[in-house]
């Protein structure tokens, strides 16, 4: 049953106006649809979180998405993201930013009159720092208590992309290897199990300071063996990151007495594209599927012997789908056996009705849920906001002490 913390109202477009694009004579097209703008959210040195919503006649709408530039009022001659699923309710990441920096951000859609623009929202970036993430390197020997984790040996990782060439937009270079980061249970403190965290990122970075690192220090000190799964991000594609997902599981599996846990008790959490890569592991790449699932010519090893199943997944802003589209298939839920599922999110996020459709789905397939609503939290509160945190440990000691 879902936890009703909340008013239903959603106030994450209040106070919006929308204002159309205009011609030569200034006037604004002659459109069936208004627009508005979300609040910009998850902020960091170099992206950010917006979206928007149409009202009207959205059948006639061709393209959305949001636009930004530092000045005012941008258009789509500025830098833009195309959005995805519903135009009803949408969201997109603001990227490639700078830190310290002010921009401006608007929702737009176009149709056959023309493109119509929600209001201008103002946000500046984080200061920039540098990553604390420990560099892959060093752990050939894939010592299951070592601080750094491969996932993959050398010239044998699963994947169909040709990644070649480093993009200044991509966080990883060419050479990047799939890894884990350890983090043991703290000392005296009783092992619960194991928790596999996935940040987030639009599979485009991973916000390891807000959704990684932190996350999986809290849950060490708590009782789980955590990891951090530093999955591909672009240019690969999510089924990519899904395998390694899949490949970090089977290694905890494997190496469940020296963790000292049951092997069924390794859940994964992840946090807006770091959950959906969850899910996507547990609709299509558990049990023993393995590389060859995407190309013929992975060559399988131990490794893909074990099942990469896990006992719960933590959706916290996040959902079974793809980005920015939540599924509603209660038949590929059921049929895919999807295990117990918590989802977490908050009222002012623009998935916040997509998490919803998402968990009755769920439940709808015979899927034990639980659901928390937080009145008034935004998308990526990452570790900040502690209660997922405490009723996510009490609903993963339970389903553990059921295995």
């Amino acid at each position: 049953m879902r936890q009703m913390i909340i008013s239903l109202t959603l106030s994450l477009f209040i106070g919006a106006s929308a204002t159309g694009c205009t011609d030569s004579n200034g006037a604004e097209p002659n459109s069936s649809i208004r627009v508005e703008t979300a609040e910009v959210t998850a902020i960091t040195s170099d992206n950010a979180l917006s979206g928007g919503r149409v009202i009207g006649e959205t059948e006639t709408v061709t393209e959305f998405g949001i636009c930004w530039a530092t000045t005012d009022n941008p258009t789509m001659s500025d830098s833009h993201n195309t959005g995805a699923g519903d135009a009803n309710s949408f969201a997109c990441y603001v990227t490639g930013l700078s830190a310290s920096t002010t921009y401006y951000v608007r929702a737009y859609a176009t149709t056959s009159a023309g493109t119509v623009y929600g209001q201008s929202r103002q946000f500046t970036t984080l200061t920039g720092s540098d990553d604390d993430t420990p560099p892959a390197d060093g752990d050939d020997e894939q010592n299951p208590l070592a601080s750094t984790i491969y996932l993959w040996p050398e010239g044998n990782m699963a994947k169909v992309t040709n990644y070649t060439g480093s993009q200044g937009s991509y966080q990883d270079p060419p050479s990047f290897r799939p890894y884990m980061n350890y983090f043991p249970v703290a000392e005296g403190t009783t092992v619960k199990g194991a928790v596999l965290v996935c940040a987030g990122g639009a599979f485009q970075f991973r916000s390891d300071r807000m959704e990684g690192t932190p996350v999986a220090q809290w849950f060490a000190r708590h009782g789980y063996q955590a990891f951090v799964v530093n999955y591909r991000v672009q240019p690969y594609r999510m089924e990519e990151g899904s395998l390694d997902l899949a490949r970090a599981i089977r290694f905890v599996r494997r190496h469940a007495a020296d963790y000292g846990i049951n092997p069924n008790d390794i859940a994964s959490v992840g946090f807006s594209a770091g959950g959906i890569l969850c899910g996507d592991e547990a609709l299509n790449f558990d049990e023993l599927v393995n590389g060859t699932a995407l190309t013929s010519d992975y060559r399988p090893d131990a490794l893909d012997e074990v099942s990469a199943n896990v006992c719960t997944i933590g959706m916290i802003y996040a959902f079974y789908g793809r980005l920015s589209v939540a599924s509603t298939d209660v038949e590929k839920f059921r049929a895919s056996k999807i295990p117990p599922t918590f989802f977490a999110y908050g009222t002012r996020d623009p998935f916040y009705r997509q998490f919803q459709a998402c968990a009755d789905a769920v439940r709808e397939a015979g899927v034990e849920v639980e659901e928390h609503e937080y009145e008034g939290m935004p998308h990526g509160f990452g570790y900040t906001h502690e209660a997922w945190m405490v009723s996510f440990d009490s609903w993963m000691t339970e389903i553990m002490a059921n295995n």
